[in-house]
């Protein structure tokens, strides 16, 4: 896997290059100098490139591993979708149906409403409460609770 010279390496990587480069060493490909140099160079590694720079002249494979992708759970839906073609069946088939469907439709639509609502109220009045914490404690730490805990 080809991998950008311009990504930011982890400590796991500078690590997994410095214990490549004291192999090499041991199997007499570096001098101790060279090793020194290389190890320093590898832990102020930034990026990929800095360390691919440092192993091109050893044998080996890429210095630095592939990214590990981390996927969840998949949830496969076979077939057609229930709930759109039961409030469709209803509204066709069902005398009045249409005005059961369009009630359901103004139900959820009502709650999306009152949800981003409290959730936006919810949000100024945490910024409210953190700005004024921000400016009571400027220029010294207290702890959320300091009220509740009495004076020490």
């Amino acid at each position: 896997m080809v991998m950008n010279d311009r990504m930011r390496v982890s400590d796991a990587d500078r690590e997994r290059v410095t214990a490549r480069l004291r192999d090499h060493f041991a199997e007499g490909r570096l001098t101790r100098e060279e090793l020194d140099e290389r190890v320093s160079a590898a832990l102020n590694a930034k990026t990929v490139g800095d360390l691919r720079g440092l192993m091109t002249d050893l044998p080996g494979d890429s210095p630095v591993a592939p990214p590990v992708l981390v996927r969840g759970p998949v949830m496969a839906r076979r077939g057609p979708r229930i709930l759109p073609v039961a409030l469709l069946l209803v509204a066709v088939l069902i005398p009045g149906g249409a005005w059961f469907v369009l009630g359901l439709f103004q139900i959820v639509l009502v709650f999306a409403l009152v949800a981003g609502l409290t959730a936006l109220f919810a949000a100024a009045r945490f910024r409210r409460r953190m700005r004024r914490h921000w400016q009571a404690n400027q220029f010294r730490y207290q702890s959320w609770d300091w009220p509740a805990r009495g004076w020490r």
